[in-house]
């Protein structure tokens, strides 16, 4: 989950309107709090900050010596954008620094609309790109680029560790060659694209049969919730439905927002989602509103490996409310709170401020969510292949990826990564388990109307 914020206020409320959903809200204050420098809880938050001049004083020695004796001349502001990278680079793998043009490129992919291929990465120790999940009915969707594949490459040169994934981006119409590494393929292959203008529609439905309503949601982004209620009453113009397929399949997240906003639109009552940072500023909860736009009807939630962040808040939110069940493969397990803080000169910060918690109060951190019926690939799938796990298999999943917060529950007993899940056999599954909640809910009513 995102958010952005001016600097002044850092993580002033996570989300600076408070709409009527929000029933509990972090109250602003008149300047923000001093944090101590330490990682302990009960530290003052008080404490003035010290500047550690000996560290400083070290990182000028380095600074000079690389002025004085790398081999070729590098600029000032090269460096200085490296030191701040840096800075971020080993906090956690979703901390980064953006420049202008990358800052400008995150607000578009928020908005839905962009130049490039279509799909959600994230950038690696060693500088390669991973991919969490293509966009739907983009470029690298249509050309076959799947969650856990690798970019080596970029029209036959290694990743820059300055440009990153800025080479993705181009004008419609021109053609790019990517360099992909996939598990279960031997030798790593090109693959070549042509970009587009990526207008993402993020709700997508359609009736799977008669009275059976399926609707997919790729991403969380600023129309989303808007566009998850007509797609919602378009699938009941011709009656009311007796059950919904809801797929967050390969979803990366998102806006924190339109998630919320969809659990709303599902639930009559109960906690929706709630988070807490290292500064009370951070803690916030959402709760639902009455009103439930399915007027009950019973909902499956399909997930996969690549469902990550704000799709999570929204899997947890109706299991743990009793509003749906969960089918597919355990989740990618992002469960912290992004806060962006732009800078005065257009560049921002991308800074790991909060964990985000299910109703039941658990985080899901580096451990995902479970679904209450497994689903396994189709013959001749694989795994979500991405980072070397501790048994020397590839997984995509939060808890093999460098430097990740730790969770909660990290490490139990029985823990398997989740497999990324292609294709219609998981929405017949999802479909049949459907079936069956709604034919159980059928029985309870009659029974229910009999011993009246």
């Amino acid at each position: 989950m995102t958010q952005r914020f001016p600097l002044a206020i850092l993580t002033v409320a996570l989300l600076a309107a408070t709409p009527a959903w929000a029933q509990q809200q972090a109250p602003l204050p008149e300047t923000p709090p001093v944090v101590a420098p330490s990682d302990d809880p009960d530290a003052a938050e008080t404490a003035p900050a010290k500047v550690p001049l000996e560290e400083i004083r070290r990182y000028v020695a380095v600074f000079n010596a690389v002025k004085e004796a790398y081999v070729e001349p590098v600029e000032d502001k090269k460096l200085m954008q490296s030191a701040i990278r840096g800075l971020l680079l080993d906090l956690d793998p979703h901390s980064t620094y953006f420049d202008k043009a990358d800052s400008e490129a995150f607000d578009e992919q928020a908005n839905g609309a962009y130049e490039g291929i279509g799909v959600e990465l994230m950038q690696q120790p060693d500088r390669t790109l991973l991919v969490v999940s293509p966009i739907d009915d983009t470029p690298a969707a249509k050309a076959g680029i799947k969650s856990g594949d690798l970019i080596t490459a970029i029209d036959g040169k290694p990743i820059s560790a300055d440009d990153g994934m800025e080479p993705l981006r181009g004008a419609p119409g021109s053609k790019i060659v990517l360099t992909i590494v996939r598990d279960g393929t031997p030798k790593p292959f090109d693959v070549t694209l042509v970009r587009d203008t990526i207008r993402v529609t993020s709700v997508r439905s359609r009736l799977l049969e008669p009275g059976y309503g399926y609707l997919r949601i790729s991403a969380f982004q600023t129309d989303t919730a808007a566009d998850f209620q007509k797609q919602i009453d378009r699938l009941q113009q011709n009656g009311k439905l007796r059950g919904l397929v809801l797929d967050l399949r390969s979803n990366p997240g998102g806006l924190l927002l339109a998630a919320v906003q969809v659990a709303d639109d599902l639930l009559d009552k109960g906690n929706i989602v709630s988070t807490r940072g290292r500064m009370s500023i951070s803690d916030s909860k959402f709760d639902a509103t009455p009103g439930d736009r399915l007027n009950g009807a019973p909902v499956v939630v399909l997930v996969d490996a690549g469902s990550a962040s704000a799709s999570e808040v929204l899997a947890g939110a109706l299991r743990d409310n009793n509003r749906a069940r969960v089918v597919g493969s355990r989740t990618f397990g992002k469960g912290s709170v992004q806060t962006v803080l732009p800078l005065d000169n257009g560049d921002s910060v991308k800074l790991t401020t909060a964990r985000y918690y299910t109703p039941s109060g658990k985080s899901i951190q580096a451990s995902g969510i479970v679904p209450d019926l497994v689903v396994k690939p189709e013959q001749g799938g694989k795994p979500g292949a991405a980072v070397l796990g501790q048994d020397g298999q590839l997984y995509i999943t939060e808890a093999t990826l460098p430097g990740h917060l730790r969770g909660d529950e990290e490490g139990a007993a029985g823990y398997t990564p989740g497999d990324v899940l292609d294709g219609e056999a998981p929405i017949q599954a999802a479909l049949a388990e459907l079936k069956k909640v709604a034919a159980t809910a059928k029985a309870d009513s009659a029974g229910s109307t009999s011993r009246r």
